[in-house]
């Protein structure tokens, strides 16, 4: 009963078109960000926010980035590493060799570099899509590797390409505690959701949602397939490029190169279709699943005192790790989000079967 909406009348345009038209979920999203912001850094330990909050916000910035592409636009991308890549390398050479360059505008031109670079490679998408589409993202994936790899070669790098990023400022205080640095991945996050929610709510949102739907009905009806195929992988490259930047300046500490390579596409792409496709939160539920729950599984059998070699652990965490995705999918093909949705609206009627 918590959860009916009865009395909550909509008396003007600017109430209907709300982001959480219920109470309740804005009550809820309220009481969800004061946690994020104020409790968890008191309460997570130094271990919980490096290897699970951070990772888990910077991938889930990078699953909205490529959901806006995937899930709202429907053009299939395997180059995402590739872009998180261009947007690392960029922000690390902007705050590098520009003197006082402010971190936040590095991270920014990141975005704004990794956007060139994915405009180049969605041209293709003006004439084929599908399975086509996804092999000449996955050219784009493949040409950064080795661009970046010969970078290394003719710089004379190390063997593994990392470069210290350490004393790193933002509006001049310094963000080498990992409780600075999840504050600042959790504002990043949060302003590119909300972003990201006002763009698919909007008319460039319904363009995309038509070229997904049925292209040659939308450019029927007069949207341009130039425009909005383009501006979608603008969009998603440049969240993507974002992300990139933060992976290696906060979770990383060090431009690493393997850290974006096609495994990293591939686990971002299994985040948005587990996730949910065309869904804000199916990122969150995504990086969640992806980032969350392979630790879990690898901590089972010491809670249950079980003897098993690390070796054993890991395979077994794998394998259950797929079987579930394989469950999750044939649950629900719409991924998390859409369970989460149905529950929500089995709330909306509970305890009434009707």
């Amino acid at each position: 009963m918590l959860y009916r909406e009865n009395g909550q009348f909509k008396s003007t345009y600017k109430a209907d078109l709300q982001i959480f038209p219920i109470l309740q979920d804005r009550i809820a999203m309220g009481l969800l960000l004061v946690f994020a912001f104020v409790v968890v850094p008191f309460i997570a330990d130094e271990y919980f926010i490096r290897a699970i909050l951070i990772p888990f916000l910077i991938l889930a910035l990078a699953a909205l980035g490529l959901n806006i592409l995937v899930g709202y636009c429907g053009q299939i991308s395997l180059g995402t590493g590739a872009f998180m890549a261009v947007g690392a390398y960029a922000a690390y050479n902007f705050h590098v060799r520009i003197e006082g360059m402010p971190l936040l505008l590095s991270l920014l031109m990141g975005g704004v570099f990794a956007t060139l670079v994915g405009v180049l490679f969605g041209i293709p998408s003006l004439r084929i899509k599908g399975l086509y589409l996804a092999v000449a993202t996955l050219a784009a994936q493949f040409f950064v590797d080795w661009a970046f790899l010969r970078i290394q070669w003719f710089t004379n790098n190390s063997s593994s390409g990392s470069v210290s990023v350490a004393g790193l400022q933002v509006l001049g205080f310094p963000i080498e505690s990992p409780v600075s640095k999840y504050l600042l991945c959790l504002v990043v996050v949060c302003l590119f959701a909300l972003m990201a929610k006002n763009l698919v709510r909007g008319a460039i949102g319904r363009e995309w949602m038509a070229m997904r739907d049925m292209d040659v009905a939308a450019a029927v009806i007069g949207i341009r397939p130039v425009y909005a195929k383009l501006t979608a992988f603008a969009v998603s490259s440049f969240i993507v490029g974002v992300a990139g930047a933060l992976w290696a300046f906060v979770h990383l500490g060090s431009w690493e190169p393997a850290a974006f390579n096609i495994d990293r596409s591939f686990q971002l792409l299994f985040m948005v279709i587990i996730g949910g496709l065309g869904s804000i939160s199916g990122g969150f539920f995504g990086a969640a699943f992806i980032v969350v729950l392979p630790l879990m599984l690898d901590q089972i059998p010491r809670w249950f005192g079980i003897p098993i070699s690390t070796a054993l652990a890991s395979h077994l965490t794998f394998m259950v790790f797929g079987a579930l995705i394989v469950f999750f999918l044939i649950v629900e093909p719409h991924g998390l989000a859409k369970l989460w949705g149905i529950g929500k609206q089995k709330l909306r009627l509970w305890p009434f079967p009707h």
